[in-house]
This record gives C-alpha cells, structure tokens and sequence, in this order.
C-alpha cells in the first residue's frame, strides 16, 4: 500500500505543472479515458508486432528458397488487409444493425472529422489489427506453393468479407453493432474462434484446393518430411508472438484497469503449459523433445487461452494449455497423414485448438457451467467452420478457376523468391531444395 501511495503522490506531482500550465482541471474520468486511449493503442502495437512474429516463424518453418515468398505476404496480409478493414470490413463487423448478421450504417472512416469522437479512431486501430492476424494465419498453410497475385485477391476478401461477418455475430456491440451469437451469450473474449479459428479454417480450406507440395507424400502415401531451414528464425518468432499475446489478450479489455492483471496471468500459464505437453508428446511418440512441436504448443496453448482468458482461473488456463499442447501434435499427426499438406501446422493451432479453446471458455467458466453455456459456445464453434471454411473454399475455387490459385512445377521446385519477386533470402548462399 505504501509503495501504491508513493507511485500515485510521484505521478500526481510530476503531472501537477503540466495541468496547472494549461490552467485546467483534470477529473478522474478524464484522466481513465486517457489511460483507456492509451493502453489500446499500446496493446494494438503489440499486436502489430505479431505480424513479425508470424513472418518469422512461417519462414523458419520453410524451406530458405521461399523466405522472400513468405515475408512478402506478411506484408500484404497487414497492408491490404488495413485498408480493406477501413473501407468495407470495420462498417460490416461494428456498423449498427436491426438483423444481428452484419451492420449497414456506413463504412469508410474517411468522414471522420476533427471534433468527432476520437475512440473510434484507437477502437479501429485495435481491431484492424486483429484482422490482419486472421488474415495472415492462411500464409503458412499455403506456403511454397501460392502464386502471389492469387493470395493478394484472398487477403483483400477475407479482410473485408468473411473475418467482419462472422465478427460482427460476435463482437457487434462492442461498437454500435448487435451479433446474433453474442445476443446467445456466446464466449470469446479476445478471439479463439472469432479471429483463430476463423483463420484456421480459411487456412484448411486453402491447402485443400491448393493440394500437397511436390514430394510431400510418396507413391504409397507415405508421408515424407520436408524440414524447415531455420528453427533459430522460428523461435524467436514464437517468442515475439508469445509477447505480442501480452497485447492480444490483455488489449481486448480496450480499457487500462485491474482486469488486465488476470488475463496477463493466464495467457502466460497457458502458453508455458502447452509447450510442455506438446514437447512430452512429441517426445513420447517420436523419441526426441521435438522443438518445432515444442514451438507450436506454445502458440497452441495461447490460442487455446485466448476466449476464456477473462473468465477461467489461473489453474484451469494450466489445464486448457496443456490440453491445447497435447491436441496440436495429435492434430498435425492427423492431417498430415490424411494428405492435407500444412506446412507450419496452422490449421491446428489455430482452428483445432482455437475450436478447443472456445469450448474450454464454457467448460471451465468460474461463474458457473451449464449445458446452455456449453451449447453456445458449440453453435459458436460450428458456425465459424461452415461459415469461414465455406466461403474459404468457394473462394479459393474461384481464384484458381480464373488467374489460377498455383504456381508452375518448375516455380515450385526452383523456389517462389525468384520465380515470384526475382529475388534471393540468402543471395551469397547456394539455395537447394
């Protein structure tokens, strides 16, 4: 108490000439709604952040002739997909509806004026860039073998399209729009299905139509691995993510209170329990701690947090984490051995364990469980997939249909960097399949 104490007569005494200079009075709800302005627009650039996270890790996890490949979406996913959400998709997710499906009250911010309500500005911010993570969670999936142009058309739509519609059945009235799944009492406070999941199932989508990198499977299906280049690349990219995490979950109170304290708390616990039950597994089922599974239990675990993390124990993130490690390595296993070719495991981390993690938001609720929370939060589950996997895949099958979805054999086998943007990750370095 009496380090508190000290803290706020330091802060009080440092801010008192710069109010008595401007020669006003500063109420302590002024000075909430600026530390609310403040810490969603912090969290929001730790989310951004994550876009290096993802860029690093999906290059790691890659073979080094497609590093340039890879990094060039990533760059797209935010750039295009900012300006999509400005212009189509923020109007869809938040604008006010009288249906519970979309809003239809305008869409541009373009007509914001000086004068207007600012929060709209540092409210979009926070949300574009969760657009963007759904966006860029495909990247992965379709690695090695998207034509470039083919994958800018995705980005545009599901930043615009199918990422605000199914967030506006969830998150509506955090502006002034009205979801019909959060008008059921669905849970997802920071986006296990809203933002993962939805990216995850694009993602399962789009390796379908795109099929298996040349030389994944042999002639009697059997599975062949096809290692990354850098896993030194992909941990730190697992580790920015685990800190940009610290934005993404905790952010998502948009309002700087004690509330974060909790969140912060059980994210961690989360993300270190799935790391240490995926490692086991991997270890126990292939004789080695394996560090690509040991990575992607990390990133499992945080997904898997990221609906309940405002409203399950500490104790229960433990357990949700470790369930998530568990249920990532079972599920790259899995489609791996159906032919469904995921170069970095996205589909599992983020739609297996994201449709995980919005189910735990029920089973483990700390206000109580019952089978209506549980039923929701599986109708939740449910209308994600149909919704984001179906439109995934019409779309996919549309572009390949028309300017073609893959690259030429030869592209694929001389790597995307050249083929693509005619250049080179590693110029001074003999690149090899």
């Amino acid at each position: 108490m009496r380090k508190r104490t000290s803290a706020l007569l330091l802060l009080g005494l440092v801010a008192m000439p710069a109010i008595a200079w401007a020669g006003d009075t500063v109420t302590a709800k002024e000075v909430q709604t600026h530390l609310d302005y403040v810490w969603t627009l912090v969290a929001a650039a730790l989310v951004f952040f994550m876009q290096a996270g993802f860029a690093m890790v999906e290059a790691g996890f890659t073979r080094a002739k497609n590093a340039v490949n890879i990094m060039m979406k990533n760059l797209m996913d935010f750039s295009i997909g900012s300006l999509a959400f400005w212009a189509v998709g923020f109007g869809l997710m938040f604008g006010a509806t009288g249906t519970g499906w979309f809003g239809t009250d305008g869409f541009f911010l373009s007509d914001f004026k000086p004068g207007g309500d600012p929060w709209v500005l540092a409210f979009w911010m926070f949300q574009c860039v969760f657009a963007a993570t759904a966006a860029t969670i495909v990247s992965g999936a379709m690695a090695e073998r998207t034509k470039f142009t083919s994958y800018l058309l995705y980005s545009a739509v599901i930043s615009a399209f199918i990422y605000p519609i199914f967030g506006s059945w969830a998150w509506g009235s955090l502006f002034h729009g009205k979801g019909w799944l959060e008008g059921m009492g669905f849970i997802d406070f920071a986006g296990s299905t809203v933002v993962h999941s939805i990216g995850g199932w694009a993602a399962l989508a789009g390796a379908m139509v795109l099929g298996p990198r040349i030389g994944k499977y042999g002639k009697n299906g059997e599975v062949k691995a096809i290692p990354g280049h850098n896993i030194p690349l992909a941990a730190v990219g697992v580790f920015i993510l685990w800190l940009g995490w610290f934005g993404f979950n905790p952010g998502s109170t948009t309002a700087g209170n004690t509330d974060i304290a909790m969140i912060f708390v059980n994210t961690n616990l989360a993300a270190a329990a799935g790391v240490v039950t995926a490692m086991i597994t991997a270890w126990i089922m292939f004789k080695k701690p394996d560090a690509g599974m040991s990575l992607n239990g990390a990133l499992a675990g945080l997904v898997g947090i990221t609906a309940g993390c405002a409203n399950v124990s500490p104790a229960s993130s433990v357990v949700i984490g470790a369930i998530a490690g568990v249920l990532v390595v079972l599920s790259v296993i899995f489609f791996d051995r159906i032919h469904i070719d995921d170069p970095v495991g996205a589909v599992s981390v983020h739609g297996v364990c994201g449709a995980w993690g919005t189910l735990a938001a029920g089973l483990f609720n700390a206000e109580g469980v019952t089978a209506k929370i549980v039923m929701t939060q599986l109708t939740g589950i449910g209308a994600a997939f149909i919704w984001s996997f179906g439109c995934a895949f019409i779309l996919f099958k549309l572009i390949d249909k028309t300017v073609g979805l893959r690259v030429s054999r030869e592209e694929e086998m001389e790597g995307l960097d050249v083929g693509e943007h005619g250049a080179s990750a590693y110029h001074d370095f003999q690149v090899s399949a």
